[in-house]
């Protein structure tokens, strides 16, 4: 059973692929999959490119070309949710398109023919998912050290947040845009670009799939302020360190669950 990990950031992907075993690179439609096995998964790892149309490509390829059978998706996002602050963690529960608006022939934020608006991320998936971020939120900050200097970003005891990530073709850069997500969608936790279309195409191909988002930002003004030191410095460490937790939690063909050598 082929598990794939896309991410949104170079940074992200570069931070898992020297983990990756008997590693091979399959060219295909302006992308790089790479194939090989990581902590005993059959993996292919790779790299979505911005926005939904992108990422929905890739999910698509995920599972026709490479017979992908469960996907999880990490990214950076801003975050929406009162309590939820720059260094945090979030997991998915549901996932929406905050620019999909087909009315008055549809309720506004519902996929056409879809009869949904929302859709939901694999239990079990995200159930582990959860865990390994609060043990490796814990993590990253003991390995962190003075190279990655967090108290720069405001970081003290990173959370872990779950619930609703909604999804638009735009980078919410201003607190103006902030605030309307949160008049429209009080229960959204974080706002990113790629998730929800995704989700779309896994709920289609009836694959398990699930998100894991690092908040950057506050999804206001300064959000652009030090965004790709940040996902250098704090996204890469937080995706390699969870997903790599998540994964000995998860059970795979011929690997011990008790399996936790140091990261």
């Amino acid at each position: 059973m082929t598990l794939a990990i896309v991410a949104a950031m170079h940074e992200e992907l570069r931070a898992l692929l020297p983990a990756l075993e008997s590693a091979r690179v399959v060219h295909h439609a302006g992308r790089e999959f790479h194939c090989g096995r990581l902590d005993g998964h059959e993996v292919v790892l790779v790299l979505s490119r911005i926005g939904k149309v992108a990422a929905a490509t890739t999910a698509a390829l995920l599972v026709e070309r490479f017979d992908a059978r469960r996907v999880l998706f990490t990214g950076v996002a801003g975050g929406l949710g009162p309590a939820v602050r720059v260094g945090d963690v979030v997991v998915a529960r549901e996932l929406l398109q905050h620019d999909m608006d087909a009315s008055p022939l549809f309720p506004r934020y519902e996929v056409p023919l879809t009869g949904r608006a929302r859709f939901a991320t694999d239990a079990p998936m995200s159930d582990a998912l959860v865990a390994a971020a609060r043990e490796g939120v814990s993590r990253v900050l003991e390995l962190a050290g003075p190279l990655h200097r967090l108290a720069d970003f405001g970081i003290g005891a990173p959370g872990v947040h779950e619930g609703l990530v909604v999804s638009g073709d735009r980078f919410v850069a201003t607190a103006g845009e902030g605030e309307i997500l949160r008049a429209n969608l009080p229960d959204a936790v974080a706002v990113e670009m790629e998730g929800a279309a995704v989700a779309q195409v896994c709920h289609d191909c009836d694959v398990p799939f699930a998100v894991l988002r690092s908040i950057s930002d506050r999804a206001d003004d300064s959000a652009h302020v030090d965004f790709t030191r940040f996902v250098e410095a704090v996204a890469s460490r937080y995706t390699a360190t969870i997903v790599r937790l998540w994964l000995r939690r998860w059970p795979a063909p011929g690997a011990s669950p008790d399996a936790d050598e140091a990261l």
